[in-house]
């Protein structure tokens, strides 16, 4: 069976992804994923074709008519405009003529990317939703995108379902666990489909000292979109003070070099193979995305959330609605605020068990693989 998948050009919306279609690619189908050309290398190291398409999500805020550096500066309206009409008619321009050319049994677009979705619509090929993290709440933001949304599909002829946001009526294959979900969406979806949340990373070597370690492992990361320096040295200065070793991952918007001398018990890289360190570590302080925040309930592993924009805030709230960690926000982002909530999330027996708890629940999801074997059923 020839599948295309789709994804935008981010860590965050294409790495949930590609379990699922390295599953696809290993049970015998022909593989195609369309996104941006960063992940070429990771796609074709598994034998996936990689088509590039569509826009990264700065040069899709360039075209708004705004240059985004941080995420404080990303105003709602700039949000639903480009992930409600830029992106998606990007996405039916570059993946339209790759359908035609393939000719897919199945396209897999990415929530986020309904673009690849109105392509299918387009073709009459038949598609999969497939989630990046929990799904969004309806509220201004997602209104205001759902109306930029149906103006793209007006003008291109296609009928959408009333009130099914980016998902575009197809199934839905959801990697979020049921108990940090949201209740609301889990009440009334529809063709949902369970998928184990797999943590993606790039190959990459563990310093051996994160292998044998003794005492307490702290991870520290702000992700691959809107890392900020000022927040990063403040977390770095609050958990130098708790009794553990502490791993920084700067990301790609931090110059590790220029967060200055470092403490003792503090190293930072440029970028860590996160999949497979989470299951070394004690606890993770984190920005909130999906991919983290996923990937560490599956490691079962307390967590420090400190948001920093998009769904960020709604992840947090999960994690500490659920027992599984704390979070910091604005003004309470300070260093010892952060020392404190580490030291105690390090000793908490109770954020541990419930941790091991989600961790046990993602571990009984179907694996990717088990979904894989499924797939002809949607052609």
């Amino acid at each position: 069976m020839r599948i295309l998948f789709s994804s935008l050009g981010s860590h965050g919306h294409t790495y949930p992804l590609l379990p699922l279609a390295i599953a696809a690619r290993e049970l015998g189908h022909d593989v195609t994923f369309v996104t941006g050309e960063a992940f070429a290398n990771a796609l074709t190291a598994h034998g996936i074709e990689h088509v590039p398409g569509g826009l990264g999500m700065r040069e899709a805020a360039a075209q708004a008519g705004a240059e985004v550096q941080q995420a404080q500066d990303v105003e709602p309206e700039l949000v639903s405009f480009v992930f409600g009409s830029v992106l998606p008619r990007r996405f039916v321009a570059d993946v339209a003529p790759v359908i035609a050319d393939r000719k897919p049994d199945l396209v897999v677009h990415e929530f986020a990317n309904p673009g690849a979705g109105l392509a299918a619509k387009l073709a009459g090929v038949p598609a999969l939703c497939h989630s990046f993290g929990r799904m969004w709440r309806a509220n201004e933001l997602t209104d205001l995108a759902q109306g930029h949304l149906e103006a793209v599909a007006a003008d291109l002829g296609v009928e959408l379902p009333d009130g099914d946001l980016m998902a575009l009526g197809n199934p839905y294959l959801d990697i979020c666990p049921p108990s940090v979900q949201d209740p609301g969406f889990l009440a009334a979806a529809r063709d949902r489909i369970p998928l184990r949340p797999v943590p993606f990373a790039e190959p990459g070597e563990l310093p051996q000292w994160v292998l044998d370690h003794r005492e307490p492992l702290v991870y520290l990361t702000l992700g691959t979109m809107f890392g900020e320096a000022g927040v990063l040295r403040t977390a770095i200065e609050g958990l130098a003070a708790v009794d553990a070793k502490v791993l920084v991952a700067a990301g790609p918007t931090v110059d590790a070099d220029a967060l200055g001398e470092l403490p003792d018990n503090v190293v930072v890289r440029p970028w860590v193979p996160q999949a497979d360190l989470l299951p070394h570590v004690d606890l993770v302080v984190h920005h909130g995305g999906s991919g983290t925040t996923l990937g560490t309930f599956g490691a079962g592993v307390p967590q420090l959330v400190l948001p920093q924009g998009a769904d960020q805030f709604s992840n947090a709230e999960a994690v500490t609605a659920a027992g599984l960690g704390e979070q910091l926000l604005g003004a309470d982002v300070t260093a010892e605020a952060i020392t404190a909530r580490a030291r105690h999330l390090l000793a908490d027996e109770a954020v541990r068990d419930a941790a091991r708890a989600i961790a046990a629940e993602v571990a009984a999801m179907p694996s990717p693989h088990d979904v894989a074997r499924t797939l002809p059923d949607y052609a």
